[in-house]
This record gives structure tokens, C-alpha cells and sequence, in this order.
């Protein structure tokens, strides 16, 4: 069974950057303090070096998700963030990111064995799999980031220390147990 990797969308995949340089003079004035917030700006945004690279490589060695978060104020961004996945890394079944996008403001809450998040935000600070941090000196680029994670995609579960096994194994076993008698 492959590995779940979570990649998360801005400053990671996203230049967010490239889209806020091609905001006009008025938005930019309009929104200066809540840039996330200007209408139509994630459809402004290009790749980040080697992500979507990365992306397709990393894909074929793990049970890829990308995890972003999506600004409240900001509805556009929920449909962009989409648009930007299937222009970017395919909009059929064939693409690698194939209904594989989750928006959420609660990072945590998803279980798997990374996350490769520019931040601490939206709970990526309590990810009970191991946290990347991308753009930091040991993690600065895709490169770098991509050997890391397919040295540790091999590595089978029973490769853990056993406290970790265990301490998975009875997650599991307590989420059955409380899920069970609500069927």
C-alpha cells in the first residue's frame, strides 16, 4: 500500500507572488492588506520551479492529495484553486491530481505520512504524519524535496519504530469503535 502525501497549494505548488504582481494599481490599493481577498488573483498565478515535475514524479511512488487551504472572504479562490489544479497537472481521470483536491481550514484533521506545506497555518502545525517545510534550508526546492520523500516512500509501515506502529494501530482501532455503533 503506498504512502499518503498531502502538497499544499500556495508558496508550494503556487507562486502566489506571480499573481499578486499582475494585480492592477486599483486592486492592489483596494485589497493592500488582504491581497488573498482580491477577486479572480489565484487565476493569476503560476507554477513554482519544478512543482508540477515534482508533482507527477512524487504521484507514482505515494497516494498523492493536494491539501490547500482557501481564503473565507474570498469565493473565487475556491473555484480557482481547481481551475489552477486542471490547467496545471490535468483536468481528466488520467491527470495525477484527479479529484485529489481538498480545500480545507483544518489540516490536521487529515491522516497520512506528510505534508509538504510552506507553513504552520490551518492546522499543517499539528499533522500528526511528518511535516516538510518547504522553502526552509533544509527543504528549498522541489529537488530537494522530492529525493527526501521517494528515499522514504519504499520504506514499509513495519520499517517504524513499533511505539509509532502501535500508537497508528490503536487510531484505527478507537475511530472503528466509535464509528461502528452509528451504523
Amino acid at each position: 500500500m503506498k504512502k499518503i502525501l498531502y502538497i499544499d497549494l500556495d508558496n508550494t505548488l503556487v507562486n502566489v507572488q506571480s499573481g499578486i504582481d499582475r494585480l492592477t494599481n486599483a486592486e492592489y490599493s483596494r485589497y493592500e492588506k488582504r491581497l488573498d481577498e482580491v477577486p479572480g488573483v489565484f487565476a493569476r498565478m503560476e507554477p513554482i520551479s519544478g512543482a508540477i515535475e515534482a508533482f507527477h514524479t512524487l504521484a507514482k511512488s505515494f497516494d498523492t492529495y493536494i491539501l490547500s487551504m482557501a481564503p473565507w472572504g474570498n469565493a473565487s479562490a475556491w473555484q480557482h484553486k481547481l481551475e489552477w489544479v486542471q490547467e496545471h497537472l490535468g483536468a481528466d481521470v488520467t491527470g495525477p491530481a484527479y479529484k485529489r483536491l481538498i480545500l480545507s481550514h483544518h489540516k490536521h484533521l487529515n491522516r497520512g505520512d506528510f505534508l509538504v506545506d510552506d507553513g504552520l497555518a490551518a492546522g499543517a502545525n499539528r499533522f500528526e504524519g511528518e511535516l516538510i517545510k518547504f522553502l526552509a534550508p533544509k527543504f528549498p526546492d522541489w529537488h530537494t524535496v522530492t529525493r527526501y520523500l521517494l528515499e522514504r516512500a519504499e520504506r514499509s509501515p513495519r520499517s517504524e519504530p513499533r511505539s509509532k506502529r502501535e500508537a497508528r494501530s490503536l487510531r484505527s482501532s478507537t475511530l472503528q469503535t466509535v464509528v461502528s455503533p452509528a451504523r
